[in-house]
């Protein structure tokens, strides 16, 4: 059966650490030295006073106005590369609603994503060669997983548990947990890795 791929975007292909330690430091939510990646910062925050909304504020600045800041993940473009020469399709299947939950700054997070993904040459042939309409942003997760299906994705990459334990998630598919803090969970019939060098050779190490 011929393969196509769908990746989720947010924490699978691009990382938020960085500019999320910096953004909270300076808004003062966590101290210095503190929170080095996204989940503990974003546990550490939750924990404040009036935490939630300080965590959804947060990430309406990140994702938005500071979404430059958000750093491409290693082994992402030779994956890409791999895919291309392999001539397996490959498809951006995001659960990424147009406005934040709390819209502060009025900056459209789509609009801001592929503005992120065309400065890294996303859509260009010389760089990761994806066609623009294999971008796809859903505003509810069962409406990606709708998606997930309707493109008859055989293989399917993501940061969250929570998408694979849907009940609507199609049995058929191939389920690929993107764990590199190593604190994924072990679900039945979900393979666990911890980097896209080692995604690399899941797909191709094995291939004639």
């Amino acid at each position: 059966m011929d393969r196509v791929i769908g990746v989720d975007f947010d924490n699978t292909l691009v990382s938020y650490d960085e500019v999320m330690r910096r953004a909270a430091l300076e808004k003062g939510l966590i101290p210095a030295g503190g929170g080095a990646g996204k989940r503990e910062i974003r546990d550490r925050v939750r924990r404040l006073a009036d935490g939630e909304q300080a965590w959804q504020q947060l990430q309406s600045l990140v994702y938005g106005l500071r979404m430059e800041e958000a750093r491409l993940i290693d082994g992402v473009p030779e994956f890409f590369a791999r895919c291309r020469q392999a001539r397996i399709p490959v498809y951006i299947i995001s659960h990424k609603t147009e406005l934040a939950a709390w819209n502060a700054t009025g900056v459209n997070l789509r609009h801001a994503a592929l503005e992120w993904m065309e400065r890294r040459r996303f859509f260009e042939p010389a760089g990761l060669g994806l066609a623009r309409e294999h971008v796809c942003f859903e505003s509810t997760r069962g409406e990606k997983i709708a998606r997930i299906r309707a493109l008859r994705c055989t293989h399917f990459i993501d940061d969250l548990e929570e998408t694979f334990l849907e009940p609507s998630f199609p049995r058929d598919v191939a389920k690929i947990l993107y764990a590199p803090s190593g604190h994924g969970t072990a679900i039945p019939g979900v393979t666990c890795v911890r980097s896209w060098q080692e995604l690399d050779g899941h797909f191709f190490d094995d291939a004639p």
